[in-house]
Formats: C-alpha cells, structure tokens, sequence
C-alpha cells in the first residue's frame, strides 16, 4: 500500500512537471512563414487580436482575419518593398512602397497609388518612405529621405488633410534621415532618425522643434504611451526612455549590443523590442531594465507589434513569431 502511494505521488509529481513545461513552451515565440521564397518582411500592424497585416520586399502584402494562424495575399501593384501600414479602421488603410503611398477603402481588397515621389521633383535625387501615421481620420504623416548615389542628402516629410487622397511635402528642421514617426494624440507626435534625431510637434505637425536625444546614433523606432512617457531604440543596443514628453531623454543599459528596430509598449510597464540577429527584448517596468527572451532564430527582426494578450514580430525570408502572453 506504502510503495503504491508512493508510486501514484511520483507519477502527480512528473505529471505536474510536464505540465508546467508545455505550459512554458506554449508561451514562448512561434515561428512560422509566408511570403516569396527568400523575401524580407518589413513591417506589421493589427487592429485588434484577429485581424493585421504583414508587408515586404517586392510589394509582398498579406492578411489574416484569424490571429495570423492564416494568411491570405493582396495585390497591391507594386514591386517596391513595403515599409509601414496602418489602418485607421476597419476598411481604411495606407501603406508605404518605396516612394509610393497607397490607400485603401475596403480593408486592402484593392489598392490606389495616391502619391508618387519621382527623382524629377528632386534633381534626380531618390525618395524612399519608411514609416507612416494617422493621428486623425483624415490628417496623416510619411517620413522618409531624399538619396542621390546611395548618400542621403535631404530628408522629406508629407502630410495629408483629405484621409490619404492627396499630400504636400512639410520642411522640418532637419536635413537627416527620417525613419519613424509616431503620435499620441492630434497635436502631439515625434519623429526619430539618423544621427540621433528626434523632432516634436505639439500643434498637430504645423511645426516641428527639435530635441536632445545625447546621441548621435541611429534612432530607428520612437513609441509614445501618452504625452510624457516614451521610448526610442536603435543602433547597437540603444535604448531611451523619457518620462517628461521628451524634454530629458535616459539612457538605458541595454542586456545585448545588437541593433534594435523596433519598440512598443502595451502599457506603462510592458514593453518589448526586436532587431538584428533575432534580438527579443521584454521589460515590465517601463524600460529600466531589460531581458533578452528566446526567439528561436538568429534572422533579423524587423518590426514588433503586440496588443494586450498577442503579440507578433516579423523579419528575414518571410519570417512571422507568434507570442501569446
């Protein structure tokens, strides 16, 4: 009787560990792929847990309506990488190709070309767009740079007060290159680029004044939570935080030196970033310290984007994780 409880205590025991570790297992980042064979996905945006977006290299563009556990591929009509997509709602969205900006009515069934920057509007000088926001229905922003003989030479932001059908270009006080804008209500937005750019608008984006970042690397991706607290990542581990709107920036030790590309914060103590060589970053209180999570791939990771319990990473030969908190 003693050596059967024992065996039945035993068997709970190892019951109980295995259970714990397909738990454990279930939790971390799942791989899977879609797109052309070899191709890089830039960038991906959901509007809640069901329903996203995931854009790449020669106009790849594809959607999911069940949480990305199934893929469906749009026609865009573009063989330039995509960069960025948003969607305001449901059925409107915009995205970035190149020099081209796209929108959409119908949930990206069809795309239109509403904009094109062609090399004659800048001395033959190159426009590439990275990174596109709509803080209203109707005004949205694209930032991006002017190239000639792969020197960048100028940088180039555009807005729109029609929902996308039409866009004039806006002088910044800044002539780097300009990689992402984010904003946090209609009046407040900022912009991060090269050489340690940040610009900040607290009139709707009629000007931009510029910050101190006290760097002079890279600045890849800036995610705001409301009007003082943000974060910016980029070159060889760099990682700000500010909780003032800007005006002092910290910089935090990062657990890794690679390059990140990507930020974003669920709330004002969970966050997570993702870069080069499959770089995960998590943090649960507010970016002062961070912890490196098991990606499964050393690929590059691109872009992030998680909402209260999912969340989704994208990046080299189609890559898509998948990561349920």
């Amino acid at each position: 009787m003693i050596f059967n409880a024992t065996n039945k205590l035993i068997n709970i025991f190892f019951l109980v560990i295995l259970a714990n570790l397909t738990v454990h297992a279930q939790q971390g980042w799942l791989q899977t792929n879609v797109g052309p064979e070899g191709k890089d996905l830039n960038t991906v945006f959901f509007l809640d847990s069901k329903r996203g977006w995931v854009g790449g290299d020669s106009g790849f563009l594809s959607r999911t309506d069940d949480g990305g556990r199934s893929w469906v591929q749009q026609t865009v009509g573009t063989k330039n990488p995509i960069n960025d997509v948003y969607f305001r709602d449901k059925e409107d969205g915009c995205l970035i190709a190149g020099h081209s900006i796209f929108i959409t009515h119908d949930s990206g069934a069809r795309w239109t070309e509403a904009r094109s920057f062609l090399p004659s509007e800048f001395d033959g000088a190159s426009v590439e767009l990275y990174s596109v926001r709509f803080p209203s229905k109707k005004r949205g922003w694209v930032v991006g740079s002017v190239s000639r003989a792969d020197r960048v030479v100028e940088s180039i932001l555009a807005h729109t007060e029609n929902g996308g059908e039409t866009w004039v270009r806006q002088r910044v006080p800044s002539r780097a290159e300009l990689i992402h804008i984010d904003f946090d209500n209609e009046k407040r937005g900022w912009i991060v680029g090269a050489g340690g750019t940040i610009l900040k608008t607290v009139d709707g984006g009629l000007t931009w004044s510029s910050q101190v970042s006290g760097t002079s690397a890279t600045i890849y991706h800036i995610d705001f939570r409301d009007d003082k607290k943000g974060w910016v990542v980029g070159e060889r581990g760099l990682i700000l935080r500010t909780s003032d709107g800007g005006d002092r920036w910290e910089t935090v030790t990062p657990p890794v030196r690679s390059t990140l590309l990507s930020v974003q914060f669920v709330n004002d103590d969970d966050g997570w970033s993702v870069g080069r060589g499959g770089t995960i970053l998590r943090t649960n209180d507010g970016g002062r310290s961070w912890i490196q999570q098991e990606s499964t791939t050393k690929q590059n990771l691109y872009a992030v984007y998680i909402n209260k319990k999912i969340g989704w990473a994208v990046g080299a030969r189609g890559m898509i994780l998948r990561y349920e908190r």
